[in-house]
């Protein structure tokens, strides 16, 4: 039963990112999914060597986290699920000489969908809570640096972001990072 299992990689409007779908393969006991193999991932061009997974919990809706990044030498993708809860689910691309640079895709996560959201190295990433009690887990192929760690406003004018709502609860820092300058922005410099 296991071998039949595939992902389904679902384009977005910015390379490299992906909606990736599980395909159950159902019998009398419930079903069997595939959420994350390295092989289905090297298949589309992503780099599955995940090193680091963490865990968010959210209590309240319209809890925001993001926009955040690492800088370099230490980008990180990220292949994120919503295991409980529903929320909105944010990819900005930051990569400098992309094409769609500046540009983001949203979708919405949640623990019924089981979709996931595979987000590029060089990406920024943010999401918005839409109920109570919602969990984030997410891998990254890179380990947390704090002297990496970075951010954009999740409102920020560049960007453009259309939120479903606007956030009740952030953090200090996603209130606070610094605009974006299209000019002058650089992952290495902020």
């Amino acid at each position: 039963m296991t071998g039949d299992a595939r992902m389904k990689f679902v384009e977005t409007p910015l390379a490299g990112c992906f909606v990736v779908e599980p395909e159950p393969v159902r019998d009398e006991r419930g079903f069997f999914a595939r959420i994350s193999c390295v092989d289905e991932l090297n298949e589309h061009g992503l780099d599955g060597g995940f090193v680091q997974m963490n865990m968010t919990w959210n209590e309240r809706p319209l809890t925001l986290r993001g926009i955040h990044f690492q800088r370099e030498p230490h980008p990180e993708a990220k292949f994120v699920r919503c295991t409980r809860g529903r929320l909105f689910d944010v990819a900005v691309d930051l990569r400098e000489g992309s094409a769609t640079r500046f540009e983001w895709f949203g979708v919405e996560l949640d623990a019924e969908s089981r979709r996931a959201l595979y987000i590029p190295a060089g990406f920024g990433h943010g999401y918005l809570t839409l109920e109570p009690d919602t969990e984030l887990i997410y891998q990254t192929t890179a380990r947390y640096h704090p002297e990496a760690a970075s951010g954009a406003l999740w409102n920020d004018a560049v960007l453009g972001i259309d939120w479903p709502k606007d956030p009740e609860v952030m953090s200090t820092a996603d209130r606070t990072w610094s605009p974006i300058s299209p000019d002058g922005f650089s992952l290495k410099s902020l």
